[in-house]
């Protein structure tokens, strides 16, 4: 039986705040392969992560097919919007959330992980925040367009720029990315679009030069609509759901471990000739040209009765 093992490989996941999100259903079945699991959750989302796990709400999502629970090994503070102190303004240092953490950007995460792990073997960017996503295109104010751009795309440049001298020759990366790069979806704004896109493209960049300087792979997966957190902030997420159902060539509802086991794919040795892809999982929705559930497809009493 061909297995995935990842046994022996530490992964980083950043952008995981809850137990609802494909960062966690990546780390599960990066878990279920083997591999430690590090985190890095956003910096105001710490407290109530941390405690919530201790507490053991999400030991039920944490439970593994043995019956184990997916051992966290350290959970750090991560604002990967600021690559260093230097960047961080006085507004943000004395924000109640932020004051008390010490080294939530991304250089001084990666020198943490460094002196507390020595090297990791998998990175995961599951970052993604627009602030005025709710606003049409033409409605988005330059600082909500940049401040997308900057969580949503630029994070992953930086998160490999700090982390990819960690990580050994053979190692991988992968990002979570959207059809909304592609393809108009109203609804999904505040340069969200635009951020997407960026990635994917940074994605096949990144793959030539990481590979050239590191002997590292790059991915992306275009995951389809799901309910997490995030995905509900939109809006919209249950008419995206019903939608996919209704016109994708599957039609069921998307499950996280789907894309966890599809990333856990890519980041294992049995895809070590694939890199600067991105990978569709999706239902399928993707290939669809046209939603078959228009009414401009609905036949006429007369060409019914034909």
């Amino acid at each position: 039986m061909l297995n995935i093992n990842l046994k022996g490989k530490k992964a980083f996941i950043a952008g995981i705040g809850d137990d609802q999100g494909f960062g966690w259903a990546i780390a599960k079945s990066l878990a279920e392969a083997g591999a430690e699991i590090i985190i890095g959750t956003w910096t105001p989302l710490l407290k109530i992560f941390t405690t919530s796990l201790a507490q053991g709400k999400f030991d039920a999502s944490r439970k593994l097919s043995d019956g184990s629970l997916m051992n966290i090994s350290k959970v750090y503070a991560l604002d990967a919007a600021f690559d260093t102190p230097n960047d961080v303004p006085n507004e943000v240092r004395e924000n109640k959330r932020y004051k008390d953490v010490e080294g939530f950007t991304v250089s001084e995460v990666a020198e943490a992980v460094k002196n507390d792990f020595g090297s990791i073997d998998i990175l995961v960017h599951s970052l993604a925040n627009g602030p005025e996503v709710q606003k049409p295109l033409l409605e988005t104010s330059r600082a909500g367009y940049l401040a997308a751009i900057s969580a949503s795309s630029y994070s992953f440049i930086s998160l490999l720029r700090y982390f990819g001298p960690l990580m050994p020759p053979g190692s991988s990366c992968i990002s979570l990315t959207y059809i909304a790069a592609e393809k108009v979806i109203p609804g999904y704004g505040g340069g969200m679009s635009s951020a997407k896109a960026a990635l994917e493209s940074d994605t096949q960049v990144l793959a030539f030069e990481a590979g050239r300087k590191w002997n590292i792979r790059l991915n992306a997966i275009s995951a389809g609509p799901f309910r997490s957190r995030a995905g509900r902030a939109i809006g919209f997420i249950d008419h995206m759901i019903n939608y996919s159902q209704a016109n994708a060539p599957l039609t069921k509802e998307l499950d996280g471990s789907e894309v966890g086991n599809t990333a856990a794919f890519l980041l294992s040795p049995l895809a070590s000739a694939i890199t600067g892809s991105v990978v569709y999982v999706d239902n399928g929705m993707h290939v669809m040209g046209v939603g078959v559930d228009s009414p401009a497809f609905k036949k006429t009493d007369s060409e019914s009765n034909a």
